[in-house]
């Protein structure tokens, strides 16, 4: 099944350098390394594709969409068992992420049929118009060109190689070149696999596609600085995307960066929800917390609440509750080394107190909850970086006005929650104008893992969350990140009939 090289222009390519996967179960396999070379191969074949599938119908692409749903599909078995030995997810949650990630598909195969995210508007001629008249204006949304994406860690099907990055560019009619991630190069190739296949059934052009693996530094360089990228799309940590948007922004003609970055998606308890449900919520956090060994970029790292019996029941009830929770394997060593450190220097904080939580030095983790007052939340910017994994902070803030000062000086996060009860409604009401500045999400009542895939749905927010706080990576509107509007002016309408279509 695994061929262990690069899939570029139709072609199953390798190289005479490798590297070796690093699973959480099994033995290592060896994988082409990826190059400039290979990237600007894939690059031009890229764009070559897309002086035919950026005019391509949008039957025709929805068919390439749905068709690649059913290869995935095709391949179900084999994908959850190679997910499942390089990351050590559970055969449950990867069923489900399969199933996510072909919905998704679907989802912008629909989403292009109907059409309406062209964005058609058209001005008629005006042409006895004093004092001037007014040409025919038509404008179209078009897609941009070739794609880069970057394959995520965490999620290595509904965020990887046919994840909602590829899916959206396709969608919109734009060539995709997909760097795998070291983590799941096995799966990756699997997916690129089905990709081929489909590719193929529809008779598109080879070049629509491509997969190069990692194992280098330089690949990802040259990706985002190749003069014929478009747009890239990337899902990481902040250290690695801040670097290649850097890249992006240095290039002679500057390109849109839509990196997720990092978010500690902070949960407000209210007080009436605090009195009335402090140990529900902290067990439901608790829960939130440790899905997935908190390696979701929604992950509720802190919860704010206000010092007192209600905060000291949830601290307790979230302790109980996390220490049910087995050691849990992370997606890569380094991912497990960064939790490490990144709690170590957490707890070492003046103000900190560990609650609970045991660093583990294999690939693996159990939670930790530590605790702080407002004050030292507020005067330790330290304390508000994201650390990866099952890592929880309850802040103890003093009263009402101290929440309230903690939320506007929060950084841009994916998302912002609040639990409240009805009489909670006046402090919500002053929370809300400020965290909807914040956070592209805002929840009540629940929460932030767990993304519906949809129409109305915002996965995005103000840096770090994101680098571009207009653009959502979920959802039917993450198309709008890969098209630009063109005004066509007194263009007769048959030559522009095909952008239509």
């Amino acid at each position: 099944m695994i061929s262990g090289k690069h899939y570029i222009a139709g072609e199953w390519i390798g190289g005479t350098e490798n590297f070796a996967s690093a699973p959480a179960m099994g033995a290592p396999t060896q994988f082409s390394k990826g190059s400039p070379a290979f990237v600007d191969q894939a690059v031009e074949a890229a764009e070559a594709a897309f002086s035919s599938f950026g005019r391509a119908s949008r039957a025709r692409r929805a068919a390439l969409l749905r068709t690649i749903a059913d290869e995935i599909e095709a391949r179900g078995d084999d994908l959850t068992q190679m997910a499942t030995q390089e990351t050590g997810l559970p055969e449950t949650r990867l069923v489900g992420e399969r199933g996510r990630t072909t919905g998704q598909l679907r989802l912008f195969a629909d989403h292009i049929e109907k059409g309406d995210y062209l964005d058609l508007r058209h001005d008629p001629a005006l042409p006895d118009r004093a004092p001037l008249p007014r040409p025919d204006l038509r404008m179209i949304q078009r897609p941009i060109g070739p794609v880069a994406v970057f394959g995520a860690s965490n999620f290595p099907l509904a965020f990887s190689t046919a994840g909602g990055d590829t899916a959206a560019a396709l969608a919109a009619g734009c060539p995709v070149v997909v760097k795998g991630h070291e983590a799941h190069p096995g799966t990756g190739e699997i997916v690129a696999q089905a990709i081929a296949a489909a590719v193929q059934k529809c008779g598109e052009h080879p070049g629509v596609f491509s997969l190069v693996q990692g194992g280098s530094v330089e690949v990802g360089t040259r990706l985002v600085q190749h003069p014929l990228i478009r747009a890239v799309g990337f899902t990481g940590s902040l250290r690695g995307g801040r670097a290649l948007f850097d890249l992006c922004a240095a290039r002679p003609d500057p390109i849109p960066f839509f990196g997720e970055l990092g978010s500690i998606n902070p949960v407000f308890v209210l007080p009436a929800a605090a009195e009335n449900r402090a140990v529900g919520i902290a067990e439901g956090w608790a829960a939130a917390l440790t899905m997935g060994a908190g390696q979701f970029c929604t992950n509720p790292g802190i919860v704010l609440i206000e010092d007192g019996p209600f905060a000291d029941a949830f601290v307790a009830m979230a302790e109980s509750a996390l220490a049910q929770v087995p050691e849990q394997a992370m997606l890569t060593d380094g991912i497990a080394s960064a939790f490490r450190d990144g709690t170590a220097a957490a707890t070492a904080r003046t103000g900190v107190t560990k609650v609970m939580g045991d660093t583990k030095e294999a690939r693996s983790a159990l939670p930790v909850l530590l605790t702080v007052s407002g004050e030292t939340w507020l005067e330790d910017a330290a304390l508000h970086h994201e650390v990866f994994g099952p890592f929880g902070i309850v802040v103890r803030v003093k009263d009402t006005q101290q929440m309230q000062l903690i939320a506007a000086r929060l950084d841009g996060q994916l998302t912002c929650t609040l639990h409240m009860d009805d009489q909670d409604m006046e402090q919500a009401g002053q929370l809300m104008p400020v965290l909807e500045r914040k956070a592209g999400r805002v929840l009540v009542n629940g929460f932030p893992t767990g993304v519906e895939v949809c129409d109305s749905m915002v996965h995005g927010g103000p840096y770090p969350a994101s680098t571009n706080l207009g653009a959502t990576s979920v959802g039917t509107l993450a198309i709008r990140r890969f098209l630009r509007p063109v005004c066509y002016q007194n263009v007769p309408e048959a030559l522009i009939e095909e952008a239509i279509a």
